[in-house]
């Protein structure tokens, strides 16, 4: 983070919890002793910041007002307009992964929120009347995310014991985390596994414990990473490639033509209304899924494998219906 970024987190971490020692400043701030003692001396010496040292808590606090200029960090300075654009996309932050930035959106909102006021698109106005719905999201704890990103930004390795939903298992991994990424509601971890010497992507919902190691993440580079993952994720995730060409019915055509499956999708509209669609998938059993949800107006035309995975699925939810 930038210096005045810095002095914003300072400011927050003296407001919110009244005493701070200097180890958490160091933890928090992510710095050297000397960088902080600077910091701190910069906002007393530049900013009038009353910030004392409590000998008897061993801790910085907020004293009382010192003589000369009023404390008051630099203002943000936003038109009525980028100030919308900034309230609207915080909230949607907020709504894709929730928890995601609260402590460090916070005094950033409360500013915004000032300079708005409370016109005819006001910041409660903002947020009453933007919404972003993911029905199919799966929430995972906040606190994993949180461990997640820090780690990826931080450049350090990660301990997670992760849950394997096909397998109905638990495992404990040591992975160098390379990226996050949201796939259809879902957040992925790229990471090296340092367990399978390999690459991997796991659902971070699927995360019951996380913690942040001392030893430096291993860096992988991107064109690496994408042609182990690919472009997309979920039903695309993997190295064994094959395409799968379906062919959804002139209603369905109207919904799908519309969606972006994958980055290197094929597509065309038949002269019957019909809607041809082609796409690379490495994991038959999600794509499986993903083809059920459309039921009839749906038709696997190869490979052979794939449709019989589908005959086999829908044979077995007849059965199921039929009582046999």
């Amino acid at each position: 983070m930038d210096r005045l970024e810095r002095f914003y987190k300072i400011d927050r971490l003296l407001k919110e919890r009244k005493l701070v020692s200097f180890a958490v400043f160091k933890h928090e701030l992510g710095m050297s002793p000397a960088s902080v003692k600077r910091d701190l001396a910069y906002m007393r010496d530049r900013y009038n910041a009353p910030i004392e040292y409590d000998r008897e808590a061993n801790a910085y606090r907020f004293g009382r007002p010192r003589t000369g200029p009023r404390y008051e960090l630099p203002g943000l300075w936003f038109n009525a307009s980028e100030v919308l654009a900034l309230l609207t996309t915080l909230r949607m932050l907020g709504d894709l992964q929730p928890g995601m930035l609260d402590g460090e959106t916070r005094a950033l909102r409360e500013r915004l929120r000032a300079i708005l006021g409370s016109g005819d698109h006001s910041p409660a106005e903002v947020e009453k009347r933007i919404r972003l719905f993911q029905p199919e999201r799966r929430a995972g704890d906040p606190q994993h995310f949180g461990i997640a990103a820090s780690a990826v930004l931080r450049r350090a390795q990660l301990w997670i014991r992760h849950y394997n939903r096909t397998r109905d298992e638990e495992t404990e991994r040591e992975v160098s985390p390379q990226r996050l990424v949201n796939y259809r509601g879902t957040w992925y971890l790229d990471a090296w596994c340092h367990l399978r010497k390999d690459l991997r992507s796991f659902a971070v919902d699927a995360i019951r414990e996380a913690r942040l190691l001392d030893a430096r993440a291993k860096e992988v580079p991107d064109a690496e990473l994408d042609a182990h993952l690919g472009a997309g994720y979920g039903i695309f995730a993997g190295t064994k490639v094959e395409w799968a060409t379906l062919r959804f019915t002139p209603a369905a055509a109207r919904w799908v033509a519309a969606q972006n499956w994958h980055p290197q999708q094929r597509a065309r509209h038949e002269d019957d209304g019909s809607y041809l669609l082609e796409l690379p998938y490495a994991e038959t059993p999600e794509l499986v899924m993903e083809i059920l949800k459309y039921g009839a107006d749906v038709e696997v035309l190869g490979p052979s494998e794939l449709r019989e995975r589908v005959v086999r699925a829908l044979a077995q939810a007849a059965r199921r219906y039929n009582g046999a």
